[in-house]
């Protein structure tokens, strides 16, 4: 079931669901609206010939910061990491998708390629898949919202949350926006 604003207020009362920071006007009918980062981390091209998921590839991104005088621009076809401001903390037995606001997404900006869902036991900012698919560069604001998640019951809490040792959770925690860790997978085998 989706939470709706109502619910939304009382998880976060009772310490269920915590968006730091959060501000009142973000919470919409049925999700909540989150900001963009300051921080990007860009591909850079000329360091290795392939990406090599198996493989942890030092220096294949750069940390790019950007401020309001000077925002970033996400050109056409360009596909980068990004963050939110917020940190997100679910309880066990909630789980979150993180959506586009629509008003960007009918400009070409897409926010995340396969990284929507947010597990059970979560704790941490949430790295954004950033893609341009259209055929103008789009200004990208640190602070603009950039998104909204949404929560949902689960029919119980789950036995192993996000983070549990041994479960390989490879971005709980994360402070700042976090390159793919795939290469872990590959190292427990």
């Amino acid at each position: 079931m989706v939470l709706s604003d109502r619910t939304i207020k009382q998880q976060m009362l009772a310490g269920r669901i915590r968006i730091e920071p959060c501000d009142p006007e973000d919470i919409q009918p049925s999700s909540v609206d989150l900001h963009l980062g300051d921080s990007f981390q860009v591909f850079r091209n000329s360091r290795y010939p392939y990406i090599d998921p198996s493989r942890e590839q030092s220096g294949l991104m750069e940390l790019v910061k950007a401020t309001a005088e000077e925002p970033f621009v996400l050109h056409p076809g360009e596909f980068v990491l990004g963050t939110t401001i917020e940190r997100i903390v679910l309880a066990n037995d909630l789980v979150a998708r993180l959506e586009g606001k629509s008003s960007l997404g009918r400009l070409g900006l897409l926010i995340h390629s396969t990284a929507g869902y947010v597990d059970p036991g979560w704790d941490g900012r949430l790295t954004l898949e950033l893609s341009n698919v259209a055929n103008l560069p789009i200004v990208l604001m640190p602070g603009m919202p950039i998104g909204q998640i949404s929560f949902y019951q689960m029919t119980t809490p789950v036995d192993r949350p996000y983070g549990t040792p041994g479960l390989g959770s490879k971005y709980q925690g994360q402070a700042d926006v976090t390159s793919s860790r795939m290469f872990k997978n590959f190292d427990e085998r």
